[in-house]
């Protein structure tokens, strides 16, 4: 038997995962283990053969002495017994450095009887757009815990060097990319995912038929001028470049993503954009409603639809030159990462 194990924390891992599920591991058994709770809204427990939720060890320690050791112990003993007895483990995590989820690499393999590993690599979108190598710090910090097995021989770290999220690691063997997302790994080691659009719940049949009836376009919010990013005289000229460009590039109806800070201020609101309201992460909200246009700032909501979207969509940025970044070598960053991902920067 062949079980594929997905480690995620926030929804767009989510989302790969099951992209990962339903087009490269089809003939295995699906185990999700989610180590944040924030996913939690995002997950269909039917789509899965186990769910296992897992708390983080250095955030939720067991109460009592070596309670953050106790609760690795805790982890490996319940993800092992969703997966139960295999043959090959397939173990997907966006990131590998990390002592919530090294330890893994080495303990289920024992404590399941598989006689095989492969680890992959999930896609973390903007993680992936450059190489993050291991300081000197980090590696040490690699070596420091592999001293647990002192105490618990189940706890062998597997370190390694080059980048942090493993891609360079003897154990990874396959590191599955976002179409339309530049990255610097070894292109015989990458998958390019199949877009992760239309991976959520469905919406109900009449919510759909209303939806398509709906906007083509997206106008993300941000507090701007309530955070000292810009004037008010250039949020004005934002806002209304933003509808001008729409009423000629994706003439009708518009949506309006508030951002969770700006309060009823909407600052790049316009009459008639219609306000949505959703009780879900904007991440799986996307996945199940495509927009033809999702037009902001500097939103991170930019990037986030460009990586569920991939490079179907069209992403629009306005007053960029306008803000006022805090930090040197900011703004050029930003533009140059907008650039890189096919967002229009006007």
């Amino acid at each position: 038997m062949r079980t594929a194990v997905f480690f995620v924390a926030s929804p767009l891992h989510y989302l790969a995962a099951r992209r990962v599920a339903l087009d490269h591991e089809r003939d295995s058994r699906h185990v999700l283990v989610c180590y944040n709770r924030v996913i939690e809204p995002v997950i269909r427990e039917g789509d899965w053969d186990a769910v296992v939720h897992i708390p983080w060890p250095r955030l939720e320690p067991l109460p009592g002495l070596f309670g953050r050791h106790r609760r690795l112990l805790e982890n490996l003993r319940r993800v092992a017994d969703a997966i139960g007895a295999v043959d090959t483990l397939v173990l997907h995590s966006p990131v590998f450095d990390t002592e919530a989820i090294n330890y893994f690499l080495r303990a289920l393999p024992r404590m399941t009887g598989a006689a095989a590993m492969q680890a992959r690599i999930l896609p973390d979108g903007l993680l992936n757009v450059q190489r993050y190598p291991l300081s000197r710090v980090k590696r040490i910090a690699q070596r420091f815990r592999t001293l647990r097995r002192l105490a618990s021989p189940a706890l062998q770290y597997w370190h390694f060097s080059g980048d942090r999220i493993g891609s360079d690691a003897p154990f990874v063997d396959r590191i599955y990319v976002l179409g339309g997302f530049p990255h610097r790994y070894d292109p015989l080691r990458t998958v390019t995912l199949e877009s992760l659009a239309e991976l959520a719940e469905p919406l109900p049949a009449k919510a759909a038929t209303d939806d398509a009836e709906q906007a083509g376009a997206l106008v993300v919010g941000q507090p701007l001028v309530a955070f000292g990013l810009m004037s008010e005289a250039d949020r004005a000229s934002t806002s209304k470049e933003i509808a001008d460009w729409l009423a000629k590039e994706c003439p009708g109806p518009v949506d309006y993503k508030a951002h969770p800070r700006e309060g009823d201020r909407h600052e790049l609101r316009e009459s008639g954009y219609r306000v949505l309201e959703i009780d879900e992460p904007l991440e799986s909200y996307l996945a199940h409603r495509r927009y033809r246009v999702v037009v902001g700032c500097c939103s991170t909501a930019l990037f986030v639809a460009r990586q569920i979207y991939g490079p179907a969509a069209r992403i629009a940025a306005f007053g960029v030159d306008r803000v006022r970044f805090k930090g040197a070598g900011k703004r050029e960053n930003t533009l140059a990462l907008m650039r890189e991902l096919s967002i229009e920067v006007h």
